[in-house]
């Protein structure tokens, strides 16, 4: 872990238990017991989202790609374990997607641009997804909501959208060739030229993706879709906490949560900045704080219920694809002599 990753994770967690201290461990704890059997199926619902976030990668393949909605489902499955549990900031989790689907067959460039598309298209979506809770919340703030929220919510969702915006020109600009050709002139004791060659290959392969826009248009439907489907975990959550509330109220609260903790990309998990984002929501819904803490650990064990053996499906698959990969090359050697 570098030291910039430590010092934010150190951040984060500080923050969290802040607000735990701040609001009384044994009183959110007693409102996460509340849901009892409740987290598990919450576990099973957020399969839902994850399949519409599948087929948002799966229809960026080719015809003729090894590869099918099964092998994105499980690669888009990983990758969300690596970003939730993993201190690899939001990275992480696409590099091992993109690495997963090579495993299966597909080239690396292309792997690389239906992932960088795809998770593009959905960081677009959540913009499009927080939108609608501002607009939720300007519907409350008529009727004296305070505007502090309203402030941090719009000043999440601009970050958020600044950076995708930036994201996105880098990308039509050549993303990963340039970042390579900067990386030979900071390092340039090795020859770059391969990696350069690849590095424009992928760029090139994202162009093409973003110039057919049937398949930007299904992949960015897709991922709205499943943003949407999410509003359900938060709906069920607070009804096994104790705390039903409208599906409305659920919309705001997943819409703006999610800009929020996107805003804090950089740090492992947004820890820390997703229950503060729970906790200044709370009052616009009539959550006591406790409840709103108590949702924000759900969702995080949650994280844990399916990302544990999200990682432990990865490091199975790794460990079998490293022995396949040992038997061939022995056996193309031998083929040579």
């Amino acid at each position: 872990m570098s030291r910039a990753a430590l010092l934010l994770l150190s951040i984060g967690a500080a923050l969290f238990i802040a607000l735990l201290a701040w609001q009384g461990l044994g009183s959110v704890t007693t409102a996460l017991a509340t849901a009892g059997w409740g987290l598990g199926l919450l576990a099973v619902v957020h399969v839902v989202p994850l399949a519409f976030d599948a087929g948002a990668i799966a229809v960026m393949f080719g015809r003729h790609d090894p590869v099918d909605q099964r092998d994105a489902l499980l690669a888009r499955w990983t990758g969300e374990a690596v970003n939730s549990l993993l201190p690899a900031g939001q990275i992480g989790g696409p590099v091992v997607m993109v690495r997963q689907l090579t495993q299966r067959g597909m080239r690396m460039r292309d792997a690389a641009a239906a992932i960088t598309v795809s998770t593009t298209l959905q960081a677009v979506a959540q913009i499009l997804f927080a939108v609608f809770g501002i607009l939720l919340f300007c519907v409350y703030a008529s009727h004296g909501a305070p505007r502090n929220l309203g402030i941090a919510a719009a000043i999440a969702t601009v970050v958020l959208s600044s950076m995708i915006a930036l994201f996105y020109v880098a990308q039509r600009r050549g993303l990963f060739g340039r970042t390579l050709r900067v990386a030979a002139k900071l390092f340039g004791k090795r020859d770059w030229s391969s990696l350069t060659s690849r590095a424009d290959a992928v760029d090139e392969a994202v162009k093409e993706l973003y110039r057919q826009r049937g398949k930007a248009a299904a992949s960015f439907a897709f991922s709205l879709v499943g943003w949407l489907a999410g509003t359900v975990e938060v709906w069920l959550a607070l009804r096994f906490l104790g705390h039903p509330v409208g599906w409305v109220d659920a919309l705001l609260l997943e819409s703006v949560g999610q800009a929020i903790r996107g805003a804090a990309f950089a740090i492992p998990g947004s820890l820390g900045v997703q229950e503060g984002g729970y906790l200044l929501l709370a009052p616009l819904v009539g959550l006591p704080p406790d409840a709103a803490l108590a949702l924000s650990l759900a969702k995080r064990a949650r994280e844990i219920m399916l990302g544990l053996p999200g990682l432990l499906y990865l490091h199975f698959s790794e460990r079998n694809w490293q022995r396949r990969r040992a038997v061939r090359v022995p056996t193309a050697v031998e083929a040579v002599d």
